[in-house]
């Protein structure tokens, strides 16, 4: 792979963080991100992470379109922060596809999905959330089980600036509404808490 054009200029060294995030050797199932220019690898997700992901990606396959995508191991690039993120889910549509070799742009996502895990929930709140708001991705939806007080579910969109307005949040057990052009509520109360 190599550096990919985008609107925001990546740092000086990209290409090189790049290549190493390219070459780094991690065990089966493990995920390799760079987050705020640090190479980092996460262990496999849990049973009750993957049965988050597998139902939300079940429930969106119902209403995208044929010719969009949903992707739960593919690279999403924010040059602009100095990330390389794995969403836990990523809908985009095939005519943006990236040319080969090159890192596919997070700003092309319709929507990204993030679940956190208690290693990563920071990232996943306040790091990812910028950098993806950053990157102009319109929908941003987190599934926080590791919430403080309740497990959350919260709808962000409308980036401008490098930020996000908060859309919708929702204690588990509740329902979240995606908007057009998925227009699909998620009732959280089937997702599991860890």
């Amino acid at each position: 792979m190599s550096a990919l054009t985008v609107d925001h200029e990546p740092e000086p060294g990209w290409d090189d963080l790049v290549r190493i995030w390219e070459q780094t050797d991690a065990p089966e199932g493990h995920k390799v991100e760079i987050i705020e220019g640090i190479i980092t690898v996460s262990p496999s997700p849990s049973w009750d992470h993957n049965l988050t992901a597998s139902s939300v990606h079940r429930r969106l396959l119902a209403v995208i379109p044929e010719t969009w995508y949903i992707f739960q191991t593919h690279h999403a690039a924010v040059p602009s922060r100095r990330g390389v993120f794995i969403p836990d889910l990523m809908v985009v549509a095939a005519e943006d596809r990236p040319a080969p070799g090159e890192l596919f742009p997070a700003g092309q996502a319709k929507l990204v999905v993030e679940i956190t895990s208690p290693g990563n929930a920071t990232h996943d709140r306040v790091t990812k959330a910028y950098a993806y708001a950053q990157a102009g991705v319109p929908l941003y939806l987190l599934l926080d089980p590791w919430a403080a007080d309740c497990p959350l579910a919260t709808l962000y969109g409308d980036p401008q600036g490098g930020t996000y307005r908060m859309l919708q949040t929702v204690a588990y057990g509740g329902k979240l509404t995606l908007p057009a052009p998925f227009d699909l509520a998620i009732d959280t109360s089937e997702l599991p808490v860890s």
